[in-house]
């Protein structure tokens, strides 16, 4: 069976709505679309592009798919980018929608409500699906364990306001981190986790 990883940008705070522009996700009057480029670098940038050539699949909601699906294809396959641009364009892409009906992006696929299932089908198909941004169809997946990997940067800067990654619906579980934390020049940190099947204990720390 393959694993679905979630790759996400936070800030200190836990906020990760439209890291990446302004225009991104403007919901709640947000106001700081774009935070995350003053603080990356060439660490992250790389880490990033490494993470990219591993997917197999691309697994994205409905916002996101429809942000992608407008600049990728049209980003140029001789630019800076080429290699993301290229990976993106031939790997499969599946949507979470109810709405979507005939998607342009070559290689696209909506799936049907059941995403338990669905995601079920596409661990047995691929090896590494990847989830980016999609931070509203990423509570869905908290929600219903389908997470196995998560790859979290956090970034150095505090908001105050935003939606934050486990925003809502989330259910105990312990997490395992699968490798020493990477520090960024910038001072972003990346922490690598994994997703056992199993929910928190407890203990009283006077017993220590």
């Amino acid at each position: 069976m393959g694993l679905l990883h979630v790759i996400t940008f936070a800030t200190l705070d836990g906020v990760a709505q439209a890291p990446g522009g302004p225009q991104e996700d403007t919901d709640g009057g947000f106001e700081f679309g774009g935070w995350q480029a003053p603080v990356s670098d060439e660490v992250v940038g790389q880490h990033v592009g490494s993470c990219i050539a591993e997917m197999d699949a691309l697994l994205l909601g409905r916002r996101t798919y429809d942000i992608w699906a407008a600049y990728w294809p049209t980003a140029g396959h001789d630019g800076p980018d080429a290699v993301i641009v290229d990976r993106f364009d031939d790997v499969p892409k599946y949507v979470a929608s109810g709405t979507l009906v005939d998607p342009q992006w070559q290689r696209t696929q909506v799936l049907g409500p059941d995403l338990a299932a669905e995601v079920a089908a596409l661990k047995a198909r691929h090896e590494h699906i990847h989830v980016w941004g999609s931070l509203d169809f990423v509570q869905s997946l908290w929600t219903d364990r389908l997470v196995d990997r998560l790859d979290l940067w956090v970034f150095p800067l505090l908001l105050g306001r935003g939606k934050k990654l486990f925003g809502s619906g989330v259910v105990p579980a312990d997490v395992t981190l699968l490798e020493p934390p990477l520090a960024s020049p910038k001072g972003a940190v990346l922490l690598r986790y994994a997703f056992p099947d199993t929910t928190p204990g407890t203990g009283d720390m006077a017993s220590r």
